[in-house]
């Protein structure tokens, strides 16, 4: 009896450590969406809003969907707009940091089937703080129509 207690007490204190960690998160994610793709499309984005507590970066993100899932940015170069991959995206503290069309973002590219709108997309972002340790935060971004951008930053209010 007094081991089957000990095993309850010792997975009720992981459970509450467990649910502090979750709810102690560094990283929040807001409004997540990905754009609907038309057949035969290869590849899609995905877009949001990132909040650190702590001065932090986005290093990385998977998905079920397809194994090439990156983390991008479009950038002047001359006169020609430009998207390329990026190692990180820096998340300073208490700043919200918009992952948007015509921004940095993140592509899912080599897509075996159309992603249609009403569909949610599992992803799996990793961050890194300055110590090193990651932090993984998985999320089901709904997929938005073709013609969906990003929201004003006004919106809401």
């Amino acid at each position: 009896m007094k081991h089957f207690i000990r095993t309850v007490a010792a997975a009720a204190m992981l459970a509450a450590v467990a649910s502090s960690a979750q709810a102690q998160a560094n990283v929040t994610v807001k409004d997540a969406w990905v754009r609907a793709t038309v057949p035969q499309q290869k590849a899609t984005g995905a877009f949001m809003q990132l909040q650190a507590a702590k001065d932090s970066k986005f290093v990385s993100v998977s998905s079920p969907l397809t194994p090439t899932v990156e983390v991008h940015e479009m950038a002047m170069q001359g006169d020609v707009m430009r998207m390329r991959q990026v190692q990180s995206v820096e998340l300073p503290a208490g700043k919200t940091v918009e992952l948007k069309p015509g921004g940095h973002h993140i592509m899912m590219m080599n897509l075996k089937a159309q992603v249609k709108e009403g569909d949610t997309v599992p992803l799996t972002l990793v961050f890194e703080g300055k110590d090193g340790k990651r932090e993984q935060v998985e999320i089901k971004a709904p997929v938005k129509a073709l013609n969906s951008a990003a929201k004003p930053a006004h919106a809401g209010h």
